[in-house]
């Protein structure tokens, strides 16, 4: 998943607290989180006020934390865990740690999000299937 694709898919699913998300999807919009935070105090900067700051975690604070409880889900943990961020300093190591591991097979939260895409007879062996080579489709010759 590209930058783009991963934050129009964390706007379009603004409160979907159901479901996976891939590393990617999360990182990329943790990125975003961070380039528009630094632009916006920048910009709160200038003018000498916090508005725009405000605006910005507002806008941001739902479907951020939707993407961190669909992140949880990927890797088999009850969205509740993300509570455990309340606890100074280990607990935001070890939800660091849970972000960073690498997505379970199909679970009681959805099928395995990385077997998007390859229909019903991928069986999740990595690397996935090649495409078929161009040309050898419904049209090519």
């Amino acid at each position: 998943m590209d930058f783009m694709t991963a934050v129009r898919t964390c706007f379009s699913k603004y409160v979907d607290f159901s479901g996976r998300a891939r590393r990617s999807e999360y990182w990329y919009f943790t990125l975003f989180n961070i380039i528009l935070s630094v632009v916006a105090s920048f910009i709160d900067a200038a003018l000498s006020s916090q508005v725009v700051g405000l605006l910005v975690t507002l806008a941001l604070f739902l479907p951020g934390l939707a993407v961190s409880v669909r992140r949880l889900h990927d890797t088999d943990r009850s969205g509740w865990w993300i509570l455990i961020g309340l606890i100074p300093i280990v607990g935001w190591i070890v939800l660091i740690v849970w972000y960073c591991t690498d997505s379970k097979p199909d679970n009681r939260f959805g099928p395995n999000p990385k077997n998007a895409g390859y229909g019903a007879a991928y069986d999740g062996s990595y690397p996935p299937p090649p495409p078929p080579p161009y040309g050898s489709g419904q049209y090519g010759s």
